[in-house]
């Protein structure tokens, strides 16, 4: 069973208010692609890595060490074309989908998402919502509660088959249909996706505030 992650980091600093892209920005010394990118090269299970990033992000993509990144390659305009790119260049049986601004992922979770695709077809790590969620209306106003025992949410890792998942983005690319993650092509498939239990501290580095917090997360885990 040969195993590609694929790790998609195309997007800029917008949110994060940098003037270059959030998964260079420096955490403790290092990068934060670089702890994404050693997560992977870690687990004994991933066989390649395939690096998505913007063309102008190339270079600096070089300098990463990891005897297991194959490829770095431009990603596309939206994140799921930045995806199906990646995919395009994915080898073997299952693939994994992350995030580069996701550095905290553990091996644990990494392991656990693939044993979850082996056995359900798809998974994807996820957690439970802490807060109550609400549906609202265009005007504003509550409509409706979700279910807090039974709403997720999700992070990447998400694991497929590679075959199944490069066919679904086939058939959105055809189609003019763009969504949020890739668990959704599979459930617009009328596929089912396992949700392999995740950890809070493997969170998406989106804004000033969330470095803060990385930085407690490292200092936790022992990461300097």
């Amino acid at each position: 069973m040969k195993i590609t992650a694929v790790i998609v980091a195309a997007g800029s600093g917008k949110r994060m208010c940098a003037s270059e892209n959030k998964v260079f920005l420096n955490l403790a010394g290092k990068r934060i692609l670089e702890y994404t990118v050693e997560a992977f090269e870690r687990c004994n299970r991933v066989d390649n890595i395939v690096l998505v990033t913007r063309e102008c992000d190339i270079p600096f993509c070089r300098d990463i060490k990891a005897k297991k990144l194959k490829r770095i390659i431009a990603g596309g305009r939206e994140r799921q074309e930045s995806v199906y790119f990646g995919l395009c260049e994915a080898e073997g049986d299952i693939v994994l989908i992350h995030d580069g601004a996701r550095p905290f992922v553990s091996d644990s979770e990494i392991n656990n998402v693939i044993d979850d695709c082996m056995r359900y077809g798809a998974a994807a790590v996820g957690v439970k919502c802490k807060d109550t969620l609400k549906t609202i209306d265009v005007e504003g106003m509550i409509s409706s509660t979700s279910d807090r025992e039974h709403t997720y949410m999700i992070q990447t890792p998400q694991a497929f088959y590679l075959s199944d998942i490069l066919r679904e983005h086939e058939r959105a690319r055809a189609a003019g249909v763009f969504v949020t993650d890739d668990c959704a092509l599979m459930e617009m498939a009328g596929k089912k996706i396992k949700v392999t239990d995740g950890s809070y501290d493997n969170i998406k580095l989106t804004t000033p505030e969330d470095l803060a917090v990385g930085e407690m997360i490292l200092k936790r885990k022992g990461g300097f």
